[in-house]
């Protein structure tokens, strides 16, 4: 066990170093210079150079390297060229839309994935399996600004149910900015919970016809403890598998729905500071984005552990 730890945790040191070197890399080579876009068109060769010294810019690639990676370790991801204030100062105020986001979409999700996944892969072939699959197929071509946009029409302008937008000001309470994140967390949930559901019906198929399953009916055991402590526990890995990824791929794609439902997340951070080339708050946020990707994995892997005992030997 010790060493199925080990080796996870060196793979994600391993991913997060090369993670880094691409997102410094990328930025690098993006077309145009953050100095002249922060000083404007009025700026002076000699300011800009004046500039780009000042933020180390002018220095070799490689040095420019050592003193990311330098920072990195310090817990330092450097100080926003726009915002005047340290990189992961800015990504705190904007974690907490992202974080209940990414929260509520993937309890969505899986509620509506799990039960239906089993369900379909309990009555294979039925009525009740084509339509869930079709409709999971459905969810899965959704583009979400589109979804997004039908249920602010619906539920946010007819009925006026949810606000249409925002995430309420500095005097809301938490309940208030909960109810802001509804409609958004419905937009990932339902378009996230195809992918769920396909690999639970899956991953259910592929037990059901295992000679234990059919030990524990003819023994007489209860459906519902055959289908739910023998066969959905046996098909759980796959199945947290995806739900890990699922996760993760929201953290780093609520760009869309935090623009159009005008969330104040890490999404609309990232973007602004793409279109204004502030090159610390990129990297910083792409960082954060793959370290949280990589830990979720590595929670996943660590729970195997629990799960299957055999993953310990």
């Amino acid at each position: 066990m010790a060493s199925y730890v080990l080796k996870r945790f060196t793979g994600m040191v391993v991913v997060l170093f090369v993670v880094a070197t691409i997102v410094f890399v990328i930025v690098r080579i993006a077309p145009g210079d953050p100095a002249a876009v922060m000083l404007g068109p009025d700026a002076t060769p000699a300011d800009i150079s004046a500039l780009r010294d000042r933020l180390g810019l002018n220095q070799p690639l490689l040095v420019q390297f050592g003193v990311y990676l330098g920072q990195i370790l310090t817990g330092n991801l450097g100080d926003s060229i726009f915002l005047n204030m340290p990189v992961l100062t800015a990504l705190g105020q904007r974690a907490e839309p992202t974080f209940f986001l990414t929260l509520f979409s993937i309890l969505i999700a899986t509620g509506i994935a799990l039960p239906i996944g089993i369900l379909s892969a309990y009555y294979r072939g039925s009525l009740f399996d084509q339509a869930s699959t079709t409709l999971a197929m459905f969810a899965a071509s959704v583009p979400s600004f589109w979804l997004a946009l039908i249920l602010i029409q619906v539920f946010a302008v007819r009925l006026g149910w949810f606000p249409v937008a925002g995430y309420g000001g500095p005097d809301t309470t938490l309940l208030e900015r909960l109810h802001h994140l509804i409609l958004p967390a419905i937009t990932l949930g339902v378009v996230s919970s195809a992918l769920i559901l396909r690999f639970t019906r899956a991953s259910m198929l592929d037990v059901l016809d295992d000679d234990y399953i059919r030990t524990a009916r003819s023994k007489g055991m209860a459906e519902t403890p055959v289908v739910l402590k023998h066969a959905f526990k046996n098909a759980l890995i796959p199945i947290l598998t995806v739900i890990g990824i699922t996760a993760a791929l929201l953290i780093s794609g609520a760009i869309v729905t935090e623009t159009v439902f005008g969330l104040p997340g890490v999404g609309n951070l990232v973007v602004s500071a793409v279109m204004r080339r502030d090159y610390p708050v990129i990297q910083g946020a792409l960082l954060v984005v793959a370290a949280l990707y990589v830990l979720i994995n590595f929670a996943i892997d660590m729970l195997y552990l629990v799960i299957d005992p055999r993953v310990r030997f």
